[in-house]
């Protein structure tokens, strides 16, 4: 029997798209009778929802994560996984995919090519995120002036993007951001992304931002519905770090609005609170079999989605 590149596996299973686990169970008994271990996790089910993969889940000498699902899930165990720093691989089971390489019939055949060390991998940029709130303590200056001091909240780490954007019934957001602590712009509309080179075909893509090969190392940063004439998006150095803050509407203090990442619920900031936005020191790392280019899986895709 010949030895199997990698022995170890863990399969993440979106239950949704999977159902009965029908290939879940075919592609660990395919990997068993290769010589090869293997285990799965649900991350998504009927019951339950969307389950938060606990890095500490996965068994120590995995040596690859195969993500059965979409580009959400796959989106969510790299998250989840990232300080286990071992290599993911998505199979396709939803319709439209730019990160889930692998489709259901072809899995046998990529896990050969693997088998002969066939496969490539791509570090993908990472961003965190964390919220700033400032807290009014009882200690006075000279001035009598109160002393505000500032408490930072959890970091939270994103693959896609972090969006800060509108909720409910409220008509217009007011964000002004900073680089580097140096003014650029307020932004009055329905909110902003700020997104990897990976999560430019997400989001960032339907509110009019720029597609970017996801090798690239940078961040967009993409308004959204702006209540302006013009509408652009701005690319910003990976290094900068990126301050966003929460601007009274129309002297309206009680305007809450909500922070995304990957799409998940993160925190809310109220006006005059800020969130901190920079490169995160993780990063994703994406196993490819196919030697096809951005730009021809980017083809394809879009022909196939229109």
């Amino acid at each position: 029997m010949p030895h199997w590149m990698h022995e170890k596996f863990v399969l993440i299973v979106n239950a949704l798209k999977d159902r009965n686990l029908k290939e879940t169970r075919s592609l660990c008994s395919y990997i068993n009778t290769r010589g090869g271990s293997c285990r799965y996790l649900v991350s998504v089910d009927e019951m339950e929802g969307v389950r938060k993969v606990r890095a500490e889940d996965v068994p120590h000498g995995t040596e690859c994560i195969v993500v059965l699902g979409g580009d959400g899930t796959l989106i969510r165990a790299a998250r989840d996984t990232v300080e286990c720093n071992i290599p993911l691989i998505g199979v396709n089971m939803g319709t439209l995919g730019y990160l889930c390489e692998l489709e259901p019939d072809g899995l046998e055949e990529a896990l050969d090519l693997m088998l002969h060390d066939k496969y490539t991998l791509e570090e993908r940029m990472m961003i965190c995120g964390r919220k700033e709130v400032p807290v009014k303590t009882q200690t006075y200056t000279e001035n009598g002036v109160e002393r505000t001091s500032v408490k930072e909240g959890p970091v939270f780490r994103a693959l896609n993007d972090i969006v800060i954007h509108r909720t409910g019934s409220l008509s217009l957001v007011s964000l002004t951001v900073y680089v580097n602590g140096q003014y650029l712009h307020t932004w009055n509309g329905d909110g902003i992304i700020l997104s990897t080179p990976t999560g430019s075909t997400g989001y960032n893509m339907s509110a009019g931002g720029p597609i970017i090969d996801p090798k690239a190392q940078l961040l967009l940063l993409t308004p959204i519905n702006s209540h302006a004439l013009t509408q652009r998006s701005i690319v910003i150095d990976p290094h900068d770090e990126i301050v966003i803050e929460v601007e009274s509407w129309h002297g309206k203090q009680t305007d809450t609005v909500e922070v995304s990442y990957d799409g998940d619920h993160g925190c809310w900031l109220c006006a005059g609170e800020r969130i901190h936005i920079r490169r995160a020191q993780e990063s994703t790392k994406i196993l490819k079999i196919s030697r096809a280019s951005f730009l021809e899986i980017l083809r394809k895709k879009m022909q196939t989605f229109c």
